[in-house]
């Protein structure tokens, strides 16, 4: 068989076993498309985010108000930080999820 020939099928199985989980977080939910373009969302160390008086303040000094449309519900118990490229020094967030508080 030509070579040529052989590529959609490659390609098509390259596709195949790519990993599924690339706008995912670790325990599997979807990170909203408006938020991660497949490598920007990563779950937050604990200590990366504080909550103030005016808002989440992050690791890198930016602080996000409680009412910013950027604050998404994270739907396990971490922090998850949106950001160009994933890079965690980045003083621009696309995104923060916040997880629910214990009542």
């Amino acid at each position: 068989m030509h070579p040529l020939r052989l590529f959609p099928a490659i390609a098509l199985a390259a596709f195949l076993s790519a990993p599924a989980a690339a706008h995912q977080a670790p325990k599997g939910w979807q990170y909203d498309s408006s938020c991660c373009s497949g490598m920007d969302c990563y779950q937050a160390p604990t200590a990366d985010v504080k909550e103030t008086k005016y808002g989440y303040q992050l690791s890198t000094g930016e602080l996000i108000p409680y009412s910013d449309s950027r604050i998404k519900r994270s739907r396990d118990e971490f922090f998850h930080e949106c950001k160009p490229g994933g890079d965690a020094a980045s003083q621009h967030s696309f995104c923060l999820y916040v997880p629910d508080h214990d009542m």
